[in-house]
């Protein structure tokens, strides 16, 4: 295997353990339960891919709520991911305190959501350079007015705490606090976020014409 481009970076991929009815909850009045529960699996293995494709930095499984769930083992052992647990509390919480913990080791960070399969290869190398050339955070914004990536070079729990999550205001809150803070930050290229059906649909036929294998192995009905 290749030497990362930034090994001493660190990818933490956040998952939760796909159990029907705790996943991907806006597409379960169209899909089921069962249905949303596939959705992300698919979605997950497309995301994984992609961060193992982009040969960033080493990457690391954030699990929830426990890494004990058996299809995540085997996505770590096959992905030669570190195994890792999620630290208690809302999403604000969870990811301050992971970027808090692995930034006493490393010098930058990338957390990337599970499921977020709109990003590419290239989002991750992009986002570390930035924060290897200096800045202080580096956000992937969606299409829906959330984020899909943020980086960090230190802890700033002022940009995670009581933000709106799942909501379309995330990204013009994070701005607003990182100005607060003094911080120096990019934004790199928006990508789609997955949630809603309609968002299924606009993937598929995005998926369809991209030449990159991982979103080829992307397949449900709707």
């Amino acid at each position: 295997m290749a030497k990362p481009l930034y090994p001493a970076g660190r990818i933490l991929l956040f998952a939760k353990a796909p159990v029907p009815g705790r996943v991907k909850s806006r597409l379960r009045p169209a899909l089921g339960a069962y249905g949303a529960c596939c959705v992300y699996r698919a979605l997950f293995r497309c995301t994984f891919a992609t961060a193992r494709a982009s040969g960033a930095a080493p990457l690391e499984l954030w699990c929830s709520p426990g890494r004990d769930h058996p299809w995540l083992w085997a996505q770590a052992r096959e992905g030669a991911a570190t195994l890792r647990v999620q630290p208690p509390g809302d999403l604000g919480q969870r990811m301050h305190g992971a970027l808090s913990r692995t930034l006493r080791e490393a010098p930058y960070a990338l957390i990337v959501g599970a499921d977020c399969a709109g990003l590419t290869p290239a989002h991750l190398r992009c986002a570390f350079a930035h924060l290897a050339a200096g800045q202080d955070a580096v956000f992937c914004p969606a299409d829906d007015g959330g984020y899909l990536l943020v980086g960090m070079r230190r802890p700033a729990w002022g940009l995670f705490r009581n933000v709106p999550w799942g909501t379309s205001r995330v990204m013009q809150a994070t701005r607003q606090r990182a100005r607060r803070l003094g911080l120096r930050w990019t934004e790199l290229e928006p990508a789609a976020d997955v949630d809603r059906p309609a968002d299924l649909k606009a993937f598929r036929r995005r998926s369809q014409a991209l030449a990159y294998p991982a979103r080829g192995q992307v397949s449900f009905r709707l």
